[in-house]
């Protein structure tokens, strides 16, 4: 008999995290009708015997090929009716995937997901990550239109918006654009109908390039996010780390806008302002002040959880907009390195078609 679901984790070098993920799983109320499958992107610290001492089938990367084509591989080994996708740093609530699978009760729904909750320890950079979570879902509003000046409204009522929610998962069950790919989930036969993963997507951006061709089916379906069914994202984040992650996330934005022909440049308005304001006040010493309080109305996050009584978020606009200068910075690096990616495969900007 096939498993209902299939949970795909994807590592490379996880030994150290990996048990943890696979202990969860080992938990959930749904085990007897879980496949678990462990992809090892070409690890060289035995997360392969890790996977295989807990009893789980491993298929192995010969070499390095990103989450992506993990994903793919993943997917394409999977025998349950739903996949769902998890890394190897995060750790799902024992209702997981009974969770997921319930969500595919409702009407013409072809992907269920969930948050991924920052658990990161102490320290300052763990603290502002978890008052501010990169992970969460792209909103459905994002359908309505792909004009500049919508994108701005969006981009500037998330800014005053952000904060309310810290700690806590935002929103309720609903209807979503695309999940974050540490936990998500998808029909088996309908994710392999719309060609699985891209393998060009290394790191970042591969959940919107898969929601984008789901979308251009026949018959899309829902994408429907379910907020108890969390994983715990464990890590413990670096500020190098978190700035290379944002270069990465501004390459996958670069990657998007060269594929799709619709999608317009992500580059954000802020850091651009205060770059500006800061050369400016080489000529004229009396706007220096301007880049250097700016950030604290641009992003008002700062001052909301400063005013509960957390006097370090101050510093939280400053992280917010490098981490922004970061993507700005991926996302023209990447228009350069990735300019002939797409072109001649049928999609993209030097491509004969795209949506």
């Amino acid at each position: 008999m096939s498993p209902s679901l299939s949970a795909v984790v994807c590592s490379y070098n996880g030994a150290a995290r990996l048990g943890r993920t696979l202990d969860a799983l080992a938990a959930q109320t749904v085990h007897a009708d879980l496949e678990i499958i462990v992809v090892d992107d070409a690890s060289v610290d035995g997360t392969g015997d890790v996977a295989r001492g807990h009893g789980i089938t491993v298929i192995r990367h010969e070499t390095n090929r990103g989450v992506s084509a993990a994903r793919d591989t993943g997917l394409r080994a999977a025998k349950g009716r739903v996949v769902a996708f998890l890394d190897d740093d995060c750790e799902p609530g024992p209702r997981w995937a009974e969770l997921l699978l319930g969500g595919y009760a409702e009407e013409g729904v072809a992907g269920v997901g969930g948050p991924v909750v920052p658990v990161t320890g102490d320290g300052f950079v763990s603290r502002f990550l978890e008052r501010n979570n990169r992970h969460e879902p792209l909103e459905l509003e994002l359908t309505v239109s792909a004009a500049l000046p919508y994108r701005l409204w969006l981009y500037l009522r998330r800014q005053w918006a952000a904060g309310r929610t810290a700690g806590r998962v935002a929103g309720g069950r609903r209807d979503v654009y695309a999940f974050s790919g540490g936990n998500m989930s998808f029909e088996r036969e309908r994710l392999l109908a719309a060609g699985g993963f891209d393998p060009r997507f290394r790191y970042a951006a591969e959940e919107e390039d898969l929601s984008r061709r789901l979308r251009r089916d026949d018959r899309p379906g829902r994408l429907v996010f379910v907020p108890e069914a969390s994983v715990a994202h464990r890590y413990t984040p670096t500020m190098r780390g978190m700035l290379r992650r944002s270069l990465s996330y501004g390459r996958g934005a670069a990657m998007q806008y060269l594929k799709w022909p619709a999608v317009r440049p992500t580059v954000f308005p802020w850091p651009v302002l205060v770059a500006g304001l800061a050369l400016a006040a080489v000529r004229w010493p009396a706007v220096a002040v301007a880049p250097v309080l700016l950030p604290l109305l641009l992003y008002p996050v700062g001052l909301r959880n400063a005013a509960r009584g957390r006097i370090e978020a101050l510093a939280d606009p400053y992280l917010l907009m490098a981490q922004e200068a970061c993507e700005n910075v991926g996302f023209l690096h990447g228009l350069w390195a990735f300019r002939r990616m797409f072109a001649g495969d049928g999609t993209g900007r030097g491509g004969r078609q795209g949506t």
